[in-house]
């Protein structure tokens, strides 16, 4: 638990000077979305953003108004994280759950420095962990020792179930992390949407090469973790291999799709590379957006 801890410490010390360095202190994180909600609106005056103008309030030919803000004081921040047995794939340490934890511990950490509440959603077919949305660093501890701790009763994955549960527990707008590595075989989109429309929402798709870059081994046993079946496989065989390849290719090129077109924040990891710098540039484009907002 120590251990991890430190690690944790060390990747988010990494991230901060990283954005502090690259952005000249300009340190407006993930966490704190627009940073700002409407307020009311007030006649345009000389010097004023365009891009705040209302346009529904002007078109009824009363004058030109712009949108006024008031900064948010206290952002909450919910990780979904999947903790279903696809997530088990990748060498001891680096699996996909592996990796989906760590995310959630560093930005977690960064998330409770930032005076946001943070909660966690854990699951599988069913929901796993939850944890009410609360601020310090006692509970960026206790969702850290939560996920340490935590052995998922269910191996089954069911995102439209997480996702459904999330709609219903969630009620303030918040940042929604959610990670996966969306391997599910029923369709989801219907919640996804919903859940962005709430909400911010940012997507982080985990994968492993070992799901896709089989070798030429002959016929071999496969072990689907989630129905725990036994399947013989030729690898050898024809253009198998392609085909696993492509369908994983497909499933993430559709979310990826899916994502531009509802204007929700994505990345795709990889187990075996350094997650930081695509956090970094999480940053950097969630800052553009602020700033442009």
């Amino acid at each position: 638990m120590k251990d991890l801890i430190k690690k944790l410490r060390n990747y988010e010390i990494q991230i901060r000077k990283a954005i502090n360095s690259q952005m000249q202190g300009d340190f407006r994180s993930v966490f704190k979305g627009s940073g700002l909600e409407f307020d009311d609106v007030r006649p345009y005056q000389y010097g004023d953003d365009i891009r705040t103008i209302d346009w529904n309030v002007s078109a009824k030919g009363h004058g030109t108004f712009v949108k006024t803000f008031r900064e948010e004081k206290e952002q909450t921040v919910f990780f979904i994280l999947d903790v279903s047995a696809s997530e088990d794939i990748g060498r001891p340490g680096k699996t996909k759950a592996d990796i989906g934890k760590e995310i959630c511990g560093v930005l977690t950490l960064s998330a409770v420095k930032e005076s946001s509440h943070v909660g966690l959603i854990c699951f599988s077919d069913q929901k796993e962990k939850y944890l009410r949305p609360s601020k310090g660093s006692a509970q960026a501890y206790q969702i850290i020792s939560a996920l340490v701790k935590l052995q998922p009763q269910s191996k089954r994955t069911d995102l439209s179930k997480a996702l459904a549960f999330a709609l219903n527990t969630i009620k303030r707008r918040s940042v929604v992390i959610l990670i996966s590595d969306f391997i599910d075989e029923d369709s989801y989109f219907d919640n996804l949407r919903a859940l962005a429309r709430r909400h911010d929402l940012v997507i982080i798709h985990i994968s492993d090469k070992r799901e896709t870059n089989l070798p030429k081994l002959g016929i071999v046993p496969i072990v689907d973790k989630e129905s725990g079946k036994t399947l013989w496989i030729n690898t050898s065989f024809g253009n198998f291999r392609h085909l696993l390849s492509s369908s994983l290719a497909g499933r993430k090129e559709t979310l990826e799709r899916f994502c531009r077109k509802h204007q929700i924040n994505f990345i795709s990891l990889d187990t075996e590379e350094d997650y930081v710098p695509k956090l970094l540039r999480l940053f950097k484009i969630r800052n553009k957006t602020v700033k442009t907002t």
